[in-house]
C-alpha cells in the first residue's frame, strides 16, 4: 500500500561536491571524491605502501642475516642475498619509469630531427609501423588524425605537439595488460604536464588550452578507444550486467513512485522524454570522453525542458533527480557502468570537475548508485510489497485488496477496464471502415464522372478527316521529295547545269 504523504528522493547539492572540501565535483566511482583529489589519495597510499614494502624487505632480510650468522658464526657472509641497497635501488627505478615515460615526451629529441621544411602531414604516417598498429588503423582514428593535423597546423608549437600525442598514444598501445588505474595515471600525467607546458607558451591563456587539450584528448582517445575501453583487466562488463539485470528487474517502477514532476500527456513533454532516452541510449556509441559527456548534458537538458512545461515554472535540482532516475530506468543503456568508469578514467579532469558537464555526470553518477540500492523504503513502499514486485507475483497496476475471494485481487476490475478498452477500439475500428466504404465509393463515383466527361469532350469534338484532293497533293509531294534522293534523275526534266561566263575586264 502506498504511503499517503510521499516522501521524495531528495539530494543535497553539497552532496555533489568532493568530500575533501576543495569545492569540486566529486563522483561515486572516486568514493565521492573529485578526479585530482582521487588521483593525490591514491599517490599517497601508493608511496605509504611502497615504504612498507621497504621496510619489511629490510626486516626481513636483516632477519635472516642474524639467522644465518647464528648458523655460521665463523662463515663469510652468505653471498647469495641481494644487499638491501640493490633493493632499494631497484625499487626507486621502478617508482621513477613510469614519471620517466611521461616525461620523455615533452623533451627534445636527439636523434633525427624534423627539417624545417618537411610537411605537416608528413609526420602523421609512421615509418613502417608494426603490424599491430597497421590492424588498428581505422576510418575514425585516420579522420581524428586528419583533424587533429588541421587543427595544430596554425599553431606555432603545433608540429611538436603533435608529435608528443603520436609517440605517447603509439606507446600505450603496447601497454594494454596494463592496469586500468595505471593506465588512466599515465594518461592524465600526461594532459597535466602538456597543460603545464601550453599554459607557459600560451601566457595563461585558459580558453586557448582548454581548445587545445580537447583536440589532443579527441585524437588520443579515438586512437586508444579499442585498447582502453572496458579492458579485461577490470570487471566493468561484470558490472554493466549486472546493473542492466538490476533495471530490467525494475520494470514495474512506475513515475508516481518516484515522484517525478513530468506529464507524458502532454505531447511536447513526452517528445523531450523520448529525446532524453535516445541521447542516454546513445553515448554508448561515441569514442571521446567530451562526446560522451555531451550525450548526457543533453539528455538532462531535455529532462528539465520536460518539468518546466510541466510544472510551467522552472525545474529544481529535487526535481531533476528522480526524473534522471526514471529516465535511466527507462533506457536502460548499454555498458552504463563502462561508459562512466571510460569517462572518469580518461577524461580531461577540469571538465569533470567545473562546469555544466561535470555536474550532469556527477548527478547520472548519483542515479545509477540509487538504483543499485533501491529498496522499498526508497519507494515508500512495504518491504513485502517491494518483492512481491521483484518477484513478480504483483504488479502496481494491479494493487492486492484484502478480499477473502480465491481469485487474484483487482481480477475483476481488470477485466472491465480491458473490456471498455476493446469496446472503444471496436467502435474505432467500425468507424474507420465506415468512412473506408465511403471513401471506396466516392472514388467509384469520381471515376464515372471523369470517364463521363471525357466522352462528351470525344463526342463534341470529333476527328476532323482530310479531303481526297489533300490526299492526292500530299501523295505527290511525298513521291517528288523521294525523288530527290534517288539515284535515277533521268526522267525528271531537271534543268541543264550552268555554263562558266569568261568576264572580260
Amino acid at each position: 500500500m502506498m504511503m499517503s504523504q510521499r516522501r521524495g528522493i531528495h539530494l543535497d547539492q553539497s552532496e555533489l561536491l568532493c568530500k575533501k572540501g576543495c569545492g569540486f565535483y566529486g563522483n561515486t566511482g572516486c568514493q565521492g571524491l573529485c578526479s585530482k583529489c582521487w588521483r593525490e589519495e591514491n599517490q599517497r597510499e601508493k608511496q605509504t605502501q611502497i615504504q612498507e614494502d621497504w621496510a619489511l624487505a629490510e626486516r626481513l632480510q636483516r632477519e635472516e642475516q642474524e639467522a644465518y650468522a647464528s648458523r655460521h658464526p665463523k662463515a663469510q657472509p652468505q653471498p647469495s642475498i641481494t644487499p638491501f641497497s640493490k633493493f632499494e635501488e631497484r625499487k626507486t627505478k621502478e617508482k621513477s619509469s613510469k614519471v620517466n615515460t611521461v616525461t620523455k615526451f615533452f623533451s627534445a629529441s636527439t636523434k633525427t630531427p624534423s627539417k624545417k621544411g618537411a610537411p605537416f602531414e608528413a609526420q602523421s604516417s609512421p615509418s613502417s609501423s608494426s603490424s599491430s598498429a597497421s590492424r588498428r588503423s581505422s576510418v575514425d582514428s585516420d579522420h581524428a588524425t586528419r583533424e587533429f593535423i588541421d587543427f595544430l597546423k596554425p599553431l606555432k608549437s603545433g608540429r611538436e605537439v603533435f608529435k608528443q600525442c603520436r609517440a605517447f598514444t603509439e606507446s600505450m598501445v603496447y601497454k594494454r595488460d596494463m592496469g586500468a588505474d595505471e593506465q588512466s595515471e599515465c594518461v592524465q600525467d600526461f594532459y597535466q604536464n602538456l597543460s603545464d607546458r601550453l599554459h607557459t607558451q600560451f601566457k595563461g591563456s585558459s580558453e586557448h588550452v582548454e581548445s587545445v587539450m580537447d583536440e589532443v584528448e579527441k585524437y588520443m582517445m579515438t586512437r586508444l578507444y579499442k585498447e582502453v575501453f572496458c579492458p579485461e583487466t577490470t570487471d566493468d562488463e561484470k558490472k554493466d550486467l549486472a546493473i542492466q539485470k538490476r533495471i530490467r528487474a525494475l520494470h514495474w517502477v512506475t513515475i508516481e513512485m518516484l515522484c517525478v514532476p513530468v506529464d507524458e500527456e502532454i505531447a511536447e513533454v513526452s517528445d523531450s522524454v523520448v529525446k532524453s532516452i535516445t541521447d542516454v541510449i546513445e553515448m554508448d556509441s561515441k569514442c571521446v570522453p567530451k562526446e560522451k559527456l555531451a550525450c548526457i548534458t543533453r539528455c538532462s537538458k531535455h529532462i528539465f525542458n520536460a518539468i518546466k512545461i510541466s510544472k510551467k515554472e522552472a525545474a529544481s535540482a529535487d526535481d531533476f533527480l528522480p526524473t534522471l532516475i526514471y529516465i535511466v530506468l527507462k533506457a536502460n543503456p548499454p555498458r552504463l557502468q563502462s561508459n562512466i568508469q571510460y569517462i572518469t578514467r580518461f577524461s580531461n579532469p577540469s571538465r569533470l570537475m567545473t562546469g555544466e558537464d561535470g555536474y550532469y555526470f556527477t548527478n547520472l553518477c548519483c542515479a545509477v548508485a540509487f538504483i543499485e540500492k533501491l529498496d522499498g523504503q526508497s519507494l515508500n513502499l512495504s518491504s513485502e510489497e517491494f518483492e512481491r514486485y521483484m518477484s513478480g507475483q504483483a504488479s502496481p497496476q494491479s494493487p492486492q485488496s484484502t478480499g477473502a475471494s480465491s481469485c487474484p485481487p483487482g481480477s475483476t476490475t481488470q477485466v472491465h477496464q480491458r473490456l471498455d478498452l476493446l469496446a472503444g477500439l471496436g467502435e474505432r475500428q467500425e468507424q474507420v471502415m465506415v468512412k473506408a466504404r465511403q471513401l471506396e465509393s466516392d472514388l467509384i463515383d469520381w471515376t464515372d464522372e471523369v470517364e463521363q466527361k471525357v466522352q462528351s469532350v470525344l463526342e463534341s469534338f470529333p476527328p476532323e478527316t482530310q479531303n481526297p484532293t489533300a490526299i492526292e497533293a500530299s501523295g505527290t509531294t511525298s513521291a517528288a521529295a523521294s525523288a530527290i534522293d534517288s539515284d535515277n534523275v533521268e526522267n525528271e526534266h531537271l534543268p541543264p547545269p550552268l555554263l562558266p561566263q569568261v568576264f572580260a575586264g
